[in-house]
């Protein structure tokens, strides 16, 4: 099974809004500023060990290798990466017609977890699944694993 991460307020937080993970050490903390989400490390490694791939699906234009870099600082190998560059040399692809902001079917993502009710909206009209994290929900991890298990239990 594969599943994807947004970025921007479903991982990366604000700390004066979230509970967030420890800040990386000096200098390590001034190139990545961003700040993950309590719970986000502890969740990536229980999806690993349950053979579990982990990707990054993200609007954003920051650099695959940043990404990587960022989430191995804390201990986290990133199976796949889309960024905006490669959504759009990939997916929009010189297309006339508007593709959705993220299209994860086109990788063979079986989740995408999301902050943005579009992207969900666009996972009803095109066909992937999207679940939908809310803002301070202790229990975020909890339930995006009983829902990984739930989508493995009817792949069987």
């Amino acid at each position: 099974m594969r599943i994807s991460f947004d970025l921007d307020d479903t991982l990366f937080v604000n700390p004066d809004k979230f509970a967030v993970e420890k800040p990386l050490w000096f200098p390590l903390n001034k190139l990545f500023k961003e700040r993950l989400r309590l719970g986000t490390i502890d969740l990536f490694k229980k999806l690993s060990e349950k053979g579990i791939e982990v990707w990054i699906y993200t609007t954003s234009f920051r650099s695959e290798w940043y990404i990587r870099r960022l989430f191995r600082c804390y201990g986290i190998r990133l199976d796949g990466v889309v960024n905006g560059k490669r959504h759009t040399a990939e997916v929009q692809n010189g297309k006339h017609e508007p593709m959705p902001s993220k299209y994860p079917s086109k990788y063979k993502i079986d989740l995408h977890i999301d902050d943005d009710i579009s992207v969900k909206q666009n996972g009803d009209t095109y066909g992937f699944r999207v679940m939908i994290i809310g803002e301070n929900d202790p229990d975020w991890t909890k339930k995006i694993i009983k829902h990984v298990e739930q989508i493995a239990q009817s792949n069987l």
